[in-house]
């Protein structure tokens, strides 16, 4: 089953009203937000983290950039990197541009949300593929994470 249709069953069986769009491959927030015809910001950018403990996802509004040293002292890490876009691939089956802000149960990845994810009323994301994007009401989005929430963004 392919991350998009693992989104669309689990935003299905817990009765999340969303919208689905199909549009040209946008692999940067920019060129997704203006597909999707939305607010960049309600877009969330989701990055995966590589530190000597593992990987670790964190999701932040896609109109911010994320502070690299505010998630190392989160992490409590010294040495910190993006995956490559090889892991995204063999990790998480997404190209660059299209990692969902999921953690459990699509990804086993601890999940990290900036608070600049709280304050719209939106969320919306590339769904695994660069051409699909799911938007819904933040709020219905927390209730299908388990996160960490902090401040990482600039």
């Amino acid at each position: 089953m392919s991350i998009t249709e693992k989104l669309r069953l689990l935003l299905q069986e817990k009765h999340i009203e969303y919208k689905e769009i199909d549009h040209e491959a946008a692999q940067t927030c920019e060129i997704s937000a203006k597909a999707r015809g939305e607010d960049i910001k309600i877009g969330g950018k989701t990055l995966l983290f590589k530190d000597k403990k593992g990987f670790h996802l964190f999701v932040l509004s896609a109109e911010k950039q994320v502070d690299s040293n505010k998630v190392r002292q989160i992490l409590k890490s010294q040495k910190l990197r993006f995956a490559t876009e090889q892991e995204l691939q063999d990790l998480c089956y997404v190209q660059k541009g299209a990692l969902p802000p999921f953690g459990k149960p699509i990804y086993p990845y601890d999940l990290y949300l900036d608070e600049s994810i709280l304050y719209n009323e939106k969320i919306a994301f590339n769904a695994g593929i660069l051409t699909k994007s799911f938007i819904l009401n933040t709020q219905d989005y927390l209730t299908l994470v388990c996160a960490n929430y902090s401040c990482f963004a600039k």
